[in-house]
């Protein structure tokens, strides 16, 4: 098994040896056993409290080097027009404490989540249109950065 215990952020492409392939719970998880997309066993043995990125490197205790991706996933995709209605939208489900990705593109702009009728309905009431459908669920990491909850002052609470 090929031991991953190093996080080296978004890398190259080239500079992997391999890739793997996981869905957003899995890419929270510290600990966890894999297959990687080249048909290895990996052992991820990493700090905790971070999320690994699409693109994210891992460097294993040999040196190897092994780039995470997104896997597809069930997710809804809430459009609007960009600017203020994506905003609105955006601040709205995010009030509600769940994982968000944003974007925009030449369709509008979208906030993208994990199924949950409850937050499709409150998107529909703020003018979105909804796609469900299979994607990579790549969330926010939130306005404290992917490495933990900082606060930007220096003392212990």
């Amino acid at each position: 098994m090929l031991k991953l215990t190093e996080r080296l952020g978004p890398i190259e492409a080239t500079r992997a040896s391999d890739t793997l392939t996981l869905p957003f719970e899995s890419r929270t998880r510290g600990r966890l056993k894999a297959t990687s997309d080249g048909g290895r066993e990996l052992g991820l043995f990493l700090d905790r409290g971070s999320v690994l990125r699409d693109g994210d490197g891992l460097r294993a205790e040999s040196g190897e080097v092994v780039m995470v991706r997104a896997a597809d996933e069930p997710v809804v995709t809430a459009w609007v027009g960009a600017g203020l209605p994506l905003a609105r939208l955006a601040y709205h489900l995010g009030n509600r404490h769940v994982q968000l990705a944003l974007g925009e593109n030449e369709r509008g702009g979208f906030v993208r989540f994990p199924p949950d009728h409850v937050l499709e309905e409150l998107a529909e009431r703020l003018g979105a249109r909804l796609e469900r459908h299979v994607a990579p669920f790549d969330p926010e990491p939130g306005a404290y950065g992917a490495a933990g909850h900082h606060h930007g002052h220096d003392h212990v609470h």
